[in-house]
């Protein structure tokens, strides 16, 4: 059985580190803007984002088929950074893992995670003792708070096949007031996420938190920014259906909004055009018409009204002050945010590909339709 140890983790902080910051390198401005008001910037592996929303990563692997540690077969894993590897090689990365994909134990603090699954499967297991197998849709909400362990595994359930895996991941900050909150994680299961459906069922946007034409999302964890109505959090997935338009409302002072589209051809932004694998960080204060070209356009938007209040980042913390980041180093070597009570630091739930979510209570709950 694998565990880790000490000097195993603090690497990892190091390694989540270099990750967050390895997100720069792909941010680049379009030297050409829509028009005075619109930046675009061209989408690789790790997004740009404005604050509140502190990183975004797209993961799209085609992981080859599982052997029963629910890992690929290891010839594939030879030529390859292991621990870290983070280019694709044969359609897909190991990331931190060693045999199966994903993201071994590592700590966060001051923020919260909110992961979108759109294919494939997750497995989560934390220090307080809850876990959880989702996907297909399913979006896990987890807010770190005062501190908490996590490992976030792609299992390879399927021993006959490929096991294809499509999810974003999006951290959002939390306000100085509800840094030190108590760690809570919740699952919104896809058969409850409300979904509009337009154009004759051919378009669709499925409301992560905020409303979207009188639609209002589940819940948010109660300590999130998204769950204060001062906040203004949306977070959206849309598919537009060819040549139709999607509208959406102008929003107040200080909010910022970003547009990912990253699969189609084009699309038209109040009569600007982008292409596929581009973003935008939108103009506020103004109604936008969002139009498909020829292609189906899939898109994930980001919305939230800016905390203003001072944000240092350190790897996987999130403070007001560098005192505060150096409280945080010191607090996860002296407490381990509560230990690791699993039996290894990559923890991943068998072969049976159902989705669960086991809660710190004991509590079991799985989806419904």
């Amino acid at each position: 059985m694998k565990f880790f140890s000490r000097r195993k983790v603090l690497q990892g902080i190091s390694a989540i580190s270099t990750f967050v910051g390895f997100g720069y390198f792909f941010y680049k401005k379009d030297q050409t803007k829509m028009n005075q008001k619109i930046e675009t910037f061209d989408l690789g592996f790790l997004w740009p984002t404005q604050q509140p929303f502190l990183f975004c990563a797209h993961h799209d692997d085609k992981f080859p088929k599982g052997l029963a540690n629910l890992g690929p077969e290891p010839s594939l894993l030879s030529g390859r950074q292991m621990g870290s590897d983070f280019e694709v090689k044969d359609g897909f990365r190991m990331y931190h893992g060693e045999e199966v994909p994903g993201f071994p134990v590592h700590p966060h603090r001051g923020f919260e995670t909110v992961t979108i699954v759109r294919k494939g499967l997750v497995d989560h297991a934390d220090s307080l003792g809850a876990s959880g197998r989702y996907g297909d849709g399913d979006v896990q909400w987890m807010t770190a708070g005062s501190g908490v362990q996590h490992s976030e595994m792609f299992p390879l359930t399927n021993q006959t096949g490929s096991n294809e895996i499509d999810f974003f991941q999006v951290w959002l900050n939390l306000p100085k007031k509800n840094k030190m909150c108590e760690p809570h994680f919740t699952m919104f299961w896809a058969e409850k996420i409300p979904t509009v459906q337009l154009h004759n069922n051919k378009s669709f946007v499925s409301i992560i938190a905020g409303e979207f034409e009188n639609a209002k999302s589940l819940n948010p964890p109660p300590n999130s920014w998204a769950n204060d109505p001062e906040g203004d959090v949306c977070i959206l997935f849309m598919k537009i259906a060819a040549g139709e338009k999607i509208e959406l409302k102008k929003t107040g002072v200080d909010v910022v909004r970003s547009l990912y589209f990253y699969k189609g051809q084009d699309l038209v932004i109040n009569g600007s055009t982008i292409q596929a694998g581009m973003g935008s960080h939108l103009p506020e204060e103004i109604a936008l018409t969002l139009q498909a070209g020829s292609q189906p356009a899939e898109i994930l938007f980001l919305q939230a009204k800016k905390i203003n209040e001072p944000i240092v980042q350190h790897g996987p913390f999130v403070m007001n002050s560098q005192q505060e980041i150096v409280q945080t180093i010191e607090d996860y070597q002296r407490t381990q945010f509560g230990g690791w009570p699993w039996g290894r630091h990559d923890m991943v739930h068998g072969a049976n590909p159902e989705r669960f979510a086991k809660y710190p209570d004991g509590r079991i709950e799985k989806p419904k339709a």
